[in-house]
């Protein structure tokens, strides 16, 4: 939830960035079928959801994109849709569609590759991952959101619908969290991990991508700039009637 400023001196409090955008809208739904669909047919999820040890032995490597299209319950896949709306949306028509949806599926992807790579970490804790399925589009959301607080970083965020938190510290407060849990080892059920790898690919990818954005929006302008000149000096049919060249600028 975050709050916008109108002209006047009231403050007044919006919920949510505003309509669905095409990839946004299409994720949800996506995952909305996945979630009754697994909910119907249980054993679906025994071969979508992400279980690093069938990745590497069983050469499973489709679970390491399905598993964020499953959840557990209502609640989960209620809070990650509604996280992915309100961050995603603003995202997804700043950058367009396709970026976003490229960015969207490194993010998820990165989330489970790293899940994967901490269960061969010699540490209990880890080696604990190996056996274990995980499921969910938190890791994807968690990019999603680091980038949120990189293009918007004052945008102001309730955290827990309460405390106004510009959005540089809200994503610095829920990385804090995750990585204290991952360390700690609590969370009931929730993987931390895979919280974090989503940052770090959704980080990392921003940071490669970033000079081919900024010349994809420097393209994009200047040829806006061009298509007005156009319209402006546009042509029109003029001159003799026996005049061979009519149109002028």
């Amino acid at each position: 939830m975050r709050s916008r400023y109108p002209s006047s001196s009231t403050l007044a409090y919006s919920f949510g960035p505003g309509p669905w955008t095409p990839v946004i809208k299409g994720l949800i739904i996506a995952n909305v079928v996945m979630y009754v669909v697994s909910r119907l047919v249980p054993t679906i999820a025994l071969n979508l959801g992400l279980v690093p040890e069938q990745v590497i032995t069983q050469l499973r490597v489709w679970q390491l994109f399905t598993y964020m299209f499953l959840h557990g319950g209502v609640f989960h896949i209620l809070l990650n849709m509604l996280g992915l709306w309100m961050f995603g949306v603003e995202l997804e028509r700043t950058w367009g569609s396709r970026y976003f949806a490229k960015f969207y599926a490194v993010c998820g992807v990165g989330a489970g590759i790293t899940q994967v790579v901490a269960s061969f970490l010699p540490v209990p804790l880890f080696e604990q991952f190996y056996y274990a399925q995980t499921i969910g589009a938190s890791g994807a959301i968690f990019g999603v959101l680091l980038a949120y607080g990189l293009y918007f970083p004052n945008r102001p965020i309730l955290m827990y619908f309460i405390f106004p938190v510009p959005a540089k510290y809200f994503v610095a407060i829920m990385g804090g969290i995750s990585l204290l849990s991952a360390i700690e080892g609590g969370g009931g059920g929730v993987a931390h991990v895979a919280h974090l790898g989503g940052l770090l690919a959704g980080y990392l990818y921003l940071k490669g991508g970033r000079i081919h954005l900024l010349s994809e929006i420097k393209y994009r302008y200047l040829k806006w700039r061009i298509n007005r000149m156009r319209r402006k000096f546009d042509v029109y049919s003029g001159g003799r009637a026996d005049d061979v060249n009519r149109r002028v600028h």
